[in-house]
């Protein structure tokens, strides 16, 4: 089940909403245990198995580790926990990628038939295993309510895309929360802006980004290509932040308070800002469990740093996905935050913004295209594409086409990607502070553009062919 779904809104999410506040406080935690459970199943019910299996490991180990004496017991028992995690993710993620590496080496076949990846398991494997890791550190004490720990790891919200919660971010909440109206109003208008952002935006630069990427290396002219990316890139940031904000509007329903994972990242001037502002809760989770535990920057040697940055960014583009097109992309990542480290910082600082707006903007697009194509032949040839570095023409009546056609969703989609609607809200919260015959009107307005925008949305949705979440393959 997606929240871009009519199944969802229109069903499921209503019948848990009136369900969850018709009922005892003490029975919603296992309330919305039940309604995440089955909204996990609906696309996956052979795999609801698999995810209680690692919630009971977890919650055994957690209480063991939090019980035991001596530093190196506990050590010992984290680290057999992390390994369980990883094992479990390794199978269904990486096993088929490995394979395929030691029959390319040995030349020798290996017997195995692909397993399907169960939706959203690298999510909530790193949301056990930071919650492990934190139980060791003392951060958290270890939940004795095997109900609660599993509301933390399945909550529907972010179950399946994110973001990655921290159990310490809403350990309390998860014991006693209160939903206010304002948390309604607020919770209610962030869904629909993220299925708006989903819907309307990035469904339709899909299609686009879809339609130029099925086309051979022969086929792409330079302004088609150009097209193809941009509308990628548009893609990409619309679903995922889409969904988060989706996630983050439902959770503040039902009374928690999930961590921002998106911060506008294409108006960054580096791409180490970028990566302040991109995934912010998958940064933040390689960098409390992976960086800073190798010494992150606080090491004897300079080297050091470029080492751990390049581990950690390795490991991110390895966590999206077995293949090593997003291997190369992590990796890609991390040189260029390594060069920006050293040196290219103090350069960038010197020149205009715009231009700093440009840099980040094309090395951005470029790994963009080995993250959406499917190996680094079409990668590599894709991006000759674009930079005229091939025979191919600069342009095609396809591309005229593709510009006319999806000409008002990029430039929708332009201006939505810069913080305009956090400069409206700001002001019309000033104002609205400021004068009560100003504040109800302006709420009369809102309320009618978000009842208009749900029913706009309703309608794309009937008529839609092209509804996937990008995040759900990793």
């Amino acid at each position: 089940m997606v929240f871009s779904s009519l199944i969802f809104l229109y069903v499921f999410l209503p019948l848990v909403i009136v369900l969850y506040f018709i009922s005892p406080k003490w029975f919603r935690n296992t309330l919305l245990l039940i309604a995440s459970l089955f909204f996990y199943a609906w696309g996956e019910p052979k795999y609801v198995v698999l995810m209680l299996l690692s919630i009971v490991v977890n919650y055994i180990m957690g209480i063991f580790i939090d019980k035991a004496d001596g530093k190196s017991k506990r050590l010992t028992l984290l680290v057999a926990t992390i390994l369980i995690n990883l094992a479990i993710l390794g199978y269904y993620k990486y096993a088929g990628f490995f394979i395929d590496i030691y029959s390319d080496i040995t030349g020798q076949q290996v017997e195995w038939e692909a397993v399907p990846l169960p939706i959203g398991i690298s999510f909530y494997t790193f949301q056990a295993i930071s919650y492990i890791i934190d139980v060791y550190r003392r951060d958290v004490k270890a939940n004795r309510s095997l109900i609660d720990l599993s509301l933390f790891i399945t909550l529907f919200p972010q179950l399946v895309a994110g973001p990655i919660v921290r159990y310490q971010t809403i350990d309390e909440q998860i014991k006693s929360r209160f939903t206010s109206s304002s948390d309604l109003m607020i919770g209610t208008r962030r869904f629909i802006q993220g299925l708006g952002k989903k819907v309307l935006i990035a469904n339709p630069m899909g299609e686009v980004a879809d339609q130029i990427f099925a086309l051979s290396a022969g086929d792409l002219t330079t302004g088609t290509a150009w097209i193809g990316i941009i509308a990628y890139s548009l893609q990409i940031y619309f679903d995922f932040s889409g969904y988060s904000d989706m996630a983050i509007g439902l959770a503040r329903i039902f009374g928690f308070r999930f961590e921002e994972n998106f911060n506008y990242p294409y108006i960054s001037q580096s791409i180490t800002e970028f990566w302040r502002r991109w995934h912010i809760s998958l940064s933040s989770w390689f960098r409390d469990y992976v960086y800073f535990p190798l010494g992150g920057s606080r090491v004897s040697h300079q080297w050091k740093v470029y080492r751990n940055l390049l581990i950690v960014w390795t490991l991110t583009g390895f966590w999206h996905g077995a293949s090593w097109t997003f291997m190369a992309w992590g990796f890609y990542y991390g040189i260029i935050i390594c060069l920006e480290k050293k040196f290219i910082l103090k350069w960038l600082e010197k020149i205009p913004r715009f231009f700093r707006h440009v840099y980040v903007l094309i090395l951005v697009m470029i790994g963009w295209v080995f993250f959406r194509a499917d190996n680094f032949a079409y990668s590599w040839d894709y991006i000759k594409t674009m930079f005229f570095m091939t025979d191919n023409v600069a342009y095609d009546y396809n591309t005229i086409v593709y510009l006319m056609d999806y000409a008002i969703y990029f430039v929708a989609a332009i201006i939505l990607a810069i913080p305009v609607y956090i400069m409206y809200q700001k002001w019309s919260e000033t104002k609205a502070e400021h004068s009560i015959g100003f504040a109800i009107p302006l709420r009369i307005v809102q309320t009618v553009i978000y009842v208009g925008l749900i029913l706009f949305i309703t309608m794309f949705l009937v008529n839609a062919t092209h509804n996937p979440f990008i995040y759900f393959r990793f």
